[in-house]
């Protein structure tokens, strides 16, 4: 028992979440950011390494072009263990082209809010249900295995969700998406919406939160708390306009947080990041959790004197199980322990305090570009 984090983990404690499982969409969510193209080769490199990660299934379109086609086929091919799940439009006529890539799981959605029935797809609610179960039972017919997403479920009119959902389900849909397509719920909301589909929906529910106020994350995991249990991803969250949650974050929280068992590999997720960053030129903020550079960097004085002591003062996992490296930083905030330090890297055995205490104050006087960052292995440390 990690005996720092004991207190915390009782109030973290859910009983109610048991198995959460991940869909990786950054192949077809992700590359719907604006400035996003991925190359084939790029595209099998990306599956390939989410699936050695351990995600439990990898999102591509085929009938976005040719290129995605002929990429989604060559993923099939590959024998990956998580499942490939080719993600089409609500037709007929893209079920047969999802059907050309041998695919064993499509996933389809359709508009169901009155503002997407009206000026998106100028359809009826009965033409919208007709078109849902008619799509279902012909998926199923050629022993699909089909997830469903209520697009925009979050503001359709409760009622018919509730008579879609019901529809699709008797028609053997195999999963259902409850997506907050503009992320306009708060996690309050987001538990009661996914709460009253589970109440009377008995196949799995999936999970999709945009992040368009931030509550993407907090959002997916209300909705497991209701009873969904596969949530949307992408790799460093990118995505349609502000994207969806984070591959990174959603993998530590249920690893650390909801204690959920899995294969992943959790040292894989900053090279992840880093390779969405070398194809698309989108680097990460300094400060996103987990893979920021900043992740885990330390500079006030008194965070300085903790970590160099016991790094578990600040930080929860240690930064090689997320690929991650720790650093400290010194600059105008450093104390007497941090400037203690400094002085033991550049050799200078000193026990004089008073020495410490000025060069403390030195310090003071630099400013961001001054700033000094030394890695720090605490393990390594106690070795030498």
């Amino acid at each position: 028992m990690d005996e720092t984090n004991f207190y915390a983990e009782k109030y973290n404690k859910c009983n109610n979440i048991k198995d959460i499982k991940i869909l990786d969409s950054t192949l077809r969510e992700g590359e719907q950011h604006p400035g996003i193209y991925f190359t084939n080769k790029q595209r099998i490199q990306i599956a390939w390494m989410l699936d050695y990660f351990g995600v439990n299934q990898i999102e591509i379109s085929p009938v976005v072009s040719t290129d995605h086609l002929n990429a989604t086929k060559t993923i099939i091919k590959q024998g990956l263990k998580a499942d490939i799940v080719a993600h089409v439009r609500a037709l007929k006529s893209d079920i047969d082209t999802a059907l050309k890539c041998d695919c064993v799981w499509i996933a389809t959605y359709l508009g169901i809010s009155d503002v997407h029935l009206k000026d998106k797809l100028r359809m009826t609610k009965e033409e919208a249900l007709e078109r849902s179960i008619e799509v279902v039972e012909y998926a199923k017919k050629h022993g699909l295995k089909m997830r469903f997403t209520v697009e925009d479920g979050s503001r359709a009119n409760p009622n018919f969700l509730m008579k879609v959902c019901k529809a699709i389900e008797n028609s053997k849909v195999d999963r259902i998406s409850l997506p907050d397509t503009v992320g306009i719920l708060h996690p309050a909301g987001m538990y009661r919406f996914v709460k009253s589909v589970r109440s009377q929906i008995k196949i799995p529910l999936d999970i999709h939160c945009h992040n368009d106020v931030g509550f993407a994350l907090a959002n997916s995991f209300a909705a497991c708390e209701a009873g969904a249990n596969q949530i949307h991803t992408t790799i460093d969250g990118i995505g349609e306009r502000t994207g969806i949650p984070s591959l990174a974050e959603v993998a530590i929280a249920l690893s650390y947080l909801y204690k959920i068992k899995n294969d992943f590999r959790l040292d894989m997720l900053v090279d992840l990041s880093r390779l969405i960053e070398q194809y698309t030129k989108i680097r990460p903020y300094d400060s996103k959790p987990i893979v920021g550079s900043s992740a885990y960097k330390h500079k006030a004085g008194t965070h300085l004197a903790a970590v160099l002591k016991n790094p578990a003062a600040y930080e929860i996992m240690h930064p090689r199980s997320v690929g991650n490296k720790r650093k400290i930083v010194f600059g105008e905030l450093a104390g007497k322990t941090g400037a203690a330090y400094l002085l033991s890297i550049l050799g200078i055995k000193n026990n004089n305090s008073e020495i410490a205490k000025e060069v403390a104050r030195s310090l003071k006087n630099l400013r961001m570009g001054d700033l000094i960052e030394i890695p720090f292995d605490a393990d390594q440390q106690k070795s030498n």
